[in-house]
């Protein structure tokens, strides 16, 4: 007979590096195969979809308590919440429109940005350079690329970055990860009614109900257990550093699952991004206080 535990000690042998990896290609193979299916599942009823499985299997396992938080304490999960949809939604959007791996390269000038504006030292603007010299290469190769899903990829972008600003806040004021349940109940309320408009009775086919479980198990649930295991092991920056692979990553998959290969100009506009993005994290310095 199997102990309750025995899954997570298997976990806890696995490499902290190895889980964050493994994360990563979750993510990935999980948007290629959601973007390989939006001719059946339109892309905002498949965020939907993933953002009701995360949800209803987080609060399934965390039971987040819900008493005894002040006002400002929802005020920051709804936010957190906010962001969460938008950055979501909107790079769901973007490489509905363009390569997944432009997308998320694109989309990872959030997070680098959040990098270099915390650390506020000159040298940093290096980063910013390199970062700027790539999205310059991608405006070489406009041939796959159309105007509103470089602007949905800014707006994801965006969203990632205040994502990465309200988890510290929403860390202080609720214990383990009730702030990212309740914020996963909020963006799947929000986006419920255009979802639904969208896509009507199809999402109560039992293969598109399938479809949308496994794409919030490969894109939320498994990335996030997975990571949150490696953190507990590994400092912070080596995880921003380990995570500046998203993009080459997404570009991978794509190419695997969709055939859709990049040119040499927007794999170089790539490398240059995942440098800015690695060179940033690894001169920053360390946070005051742990960052949820």
């Amino acid at each position: 007979m199997l102990h309750r535990d025995q899954p997570q000690r298997r976990i806890d042998r696995i490499p902290a590096v190895w889980l964050v990896i493994g994360g990563i290609w979750s993510v990935q193979f999980g948007a290629a195969i959601a973007k390989d299916l939006f001719g059946l599942v339109p892309p905002t009823a498949m965020v939907w979809m993933r953002l009701v499985t995360s949800a209803v299997i987080f609060v399934l396992v965390v039971r987040p308590r819900l008493r005894g938080h002040r006002r400002q304490d929802w005020l920051v999960a709804l936010a957190f919440g906010v962001a969460l949809l938008t950055m979501n939604w909107a790079i769901y959007q973007s490489f509905a429109r363009i390569p997944l791996g432009v997308a998320v390269t694109i989309e990872f000038l959030g997070p680098l940005a959040v990098a270099v504006v915390g650390s506020r030292r000159p040298r940093d603007l290096v980063w910013v350079a390199l970062a700027a010299a790539g999205v310059l290469l991608l405006g070489f190769s406009p041939s796959n690329l159309n105007l509103p899903g470089v602007l949905f990829a800014l707006l994801a972008g965006a969203g990632w970055a205040a994502y990465i600003l309200l988890s510290a806040q929403t860390g202080k004021r609720w214990p383990g990860i009730s702030g990212l349940v309740i914020a996963s109940l909020v963006g799947a309320a929000v986006l419920a009614p255009p979802a639904i408009i969208e896509a009507g009775s199809t999402l109560l086919e039992p293969k598109v109900l399938l479809l949308g479980v496994a794409i919030g198990l490969l894109s939320s649930v498994i990335p996030y257990s997975l990571e949150l295991t490696a953190l507990r092991r590994i400092p912070p920056r080596v995880f921003g550093i380990l995570m500046s692979l998203e993009p080459a990553a997404a570009a991978l998959a794509a190419m695997i699952l969709l055939s859709e290969f990049l040119s040499a100009s927007q794999w170089l506009a790539m490398v240059c991004v995942v440098a800015a993005s690695v060179g940033a994290t690894k001169t920053s310095r360390p946070p005051a206080e742990p960052v949820a």
